[in-house]
């Protein structure tokens, strides 16, 4: 049943916002309170209910605690070996963890990388902390790491043991698996066989090749083009001792959709957790309950920080404006730059996209007042729709 028709709402309006975040700017339940508050700046009598989402990168524990999950921290291991805290959500049973509180670029000091010593091992720690906690459903959204060690330093927290020639475990990073002589998964903790896995991601690279984990995403950690091909190499060699270790599987996990995602963890997932991998907006849309929202409300509002091309694969907008479409309910997307045309947001599900530049063209001005500019657009968006 289509809910607006010419621009005109036919009937009580109830409003879903149901957007990411605008990175850098703005998390997704702060886009929510300002496009809530600059609703009700024009329609202020409009049920409005928010719920933000995220795809499994960073920002997932914050949406799934926007949604009543309870918030739980715990110390671990940071991508350069220091401590620091990290969150995951719980709730009946089902964690949602996301591999950048522990493991992600943000923890680098900035303007430092480290492509091919970062790890991973906190990111073990906290599913650790989520078993440990009770959960045997685990959502793991990975993301925004700043590692590429193909999972080896998650997998080694657990219990793994990753070994060097002369019986050493191999040095922390993608750079150490150059040294992997033998792997033993014998020890992963037991609790993982019961567990139910899913590797949430908006990524579907294989673990190595042109369209692999160091040749995609190695240069947004700092990787040289010498460091890509040393982790590709290393990764690759990774794999074929692992496909000695526990059989064919390893080499066709190296191959399958999401084993490249956030520097390799993807493939360490599927080979060392029996992870099984869907698109992480379908997966999180699913735990927030985005299904039984969609069921009352008459306009849909998403958006992220920049909708554009990659927009259209996998990001949380347009997993949110086919569910919405599948419904035949209208959806008007937010975000801070557009490059996307009329007719691809349409085939995407969404009439009409709104941007920050269109009010404030210094992309800078935009990001510094993303807040005061996305509430001035959205009175003008219940001026278009809602009166």
């Amino acid at each position: 049943m289509t809910k607006v028709t010419d621009g005109a709402v036919t009937e009580a309006a109830h409003v879903l916002v149901a957007a990411d975040k605008f990175k850098g700017s703005l998390t997704a339940v702060e886009v929510a309170e300002r496009v809530t508050a600059g609703l009700r700046l024009v329609a202020p009598d409009v049920t409005v209910e928010a719920l933000p989402v995220a795809d499994g990168g960073d920002g997932t524990v914050a949406a799934a605690v926007a949604a009543g999950f309870e918030r739980r921290e715990v110390r671990v291991t940071g991508p350069l070996g220091d401590e620091l805290t990290a969150a995951y959500a719980l709730r009946d049973g089902t964690a949602v963890v996301e591999m950048a509180e522990a493991s992600g670029l943000q923890h680098l000091p900035h303007g430092v990388f480290a492509p091919l010593t970062a790890g991973t091992y906190g990111s073990g720690e906290l599913l650790r902390a989520a078993l440990d906690a009770g959960a045997r459903t685990i959502v793991f959204g990975v993301g925004g790491s700043a590692s590429t060690d193909g999972g080896a330093g998650m997998l080694a927290a657990l219990g793994g043991r990753f070994l060097d020639a002369a019986g050493q475990p191999v040095g922390p990073g993608g750079g150490g698996l150059r040294d992997l002589a033998t792997v033993d998964l014998s020890g992963l903790d037991s609790r993982i066989a019961d567990t139910d896995i899913v590797l949430a991601s908006d990524v579907d690279n294989p673990l190595t090749g042109p369209k692999g984990a160091p040749a995609v995403y190695g240069p947004q950690k700092g990787a040289s083009p010498e460091d890509v091909a040393a982790l590709d190499a290393a990764l690759a060699h990774y794999a074929r001792v692992l496909e000695k270790t526990i059989g064919a599987r390893a080499a066709e996990a190296a191959l399958s959709p999401g084993a490249g995602a956030a520097g390799g963890i993807g493939y360490g997932a599927l080979v060392g957790l029996a992870a099984s991998f869907r698109p992480g907006i379908e997966v999180m849309l699913d735990v927030l309950g985005f299904d039984a929202a969609l069921s009352r409300a008459t306009l849909v509002i998403t958006g992220e920080g920049s909708l554009d091309e990659q927009t259209l694969h996998g990001k949380a907008p347009a997993g949110v404006a086919a569910a919405a479409r599948a419904r035949d309910i209208e959806v008007i997307a937010v975000c801070g730059r557009l490059a996307l045309r009329p007719e691809a947001l349409g085939r995407a599900g969404i009439r009409r996209a709104y941007a920050l530049t269109d009010l404030e063209p210094d992309p800078a001005r935009c990001m510094s007042e993303a807040g005061p500019l996305l509430e001035r657009m959205s009175a003008g968006i219940a001026r278009d729709f809602l009166v």
